[in-house]
């Protein structure tokens, strides 16, 4: 599909930004794992406790005619504290770390124009990653869809917010 593209997203625990990002009209397919680190193909032990440098990310592939990059970065910057350094929610740690990684070189423009407008809603400087992606190795299988498997599971993004995305139209 010719516009079918693709963002990786860090916005704490991949969990919570998963599930939100899968109710999003446009948004094709999820999957979580772990992006822009050292090591190949950690392990989420791995990456909890031996500093691989990897930050826990939601690849999102979407239909750029459905859903453009804009509005879907404005819609992820909504379940973040893009102010806050490697934590998110009641999470803490490197791999929290917020950060929004393209394949694309033509995307770099669309995010920093976006950082940038965001900037002007705060005082303190924004701590989100805008990076090329590196690496990206997918999670193990029971992290890929935790919070449809998981209902009651831990997420710091409010269940209300994903209630209210799967109304949203761009």
């Amino acid at each position: 599909m010719e516009n079918k593209k693709e963002i990786y997203l860090a916005g704490g625990c991949f969990w919570g930004t998963e599930k939100y990002m899968q109710e999003i009209a446009g948004v094709i397919e999820t999957q979580v794992g772990y992006a822009n680190g050292q090591t190949a193909a950690p392990t989420y032990e791995q990456v909890c406790h031996e500093n691989t440098g990897h930050a826990e990310t939601v690849r999102v592939v979407y239909d750029s005619s459905k859903a453009p990059l804009s509005w879907l970065l404005g819609l992820f910057y909504r379940i973040i504290d893009p102010t806050s350094v490697n934590r998110q929610g009641g999470d803490t740690g490197r791999q929290y770390r917020t950060g929004v990684y393209y394949t694309n070189p033509q995307d770099k423009e669309v995010v920093e124009a976006s950082l940038a407008a965001l900037q002007k809603q705060y005082s303190q400087p924004l701590a989100v990653e805008a990076l090329p992606l590196k690496n990206f190795y997918p999670a193990e299988e029971y992290h890929q869809k935790y919070l449809d498997k998981n209902p009651t599971g831990y997420c710091h993004v409010p269940w209300d917010a994903i209630e209210e995305v799967k109304k949203l139209r761009p």
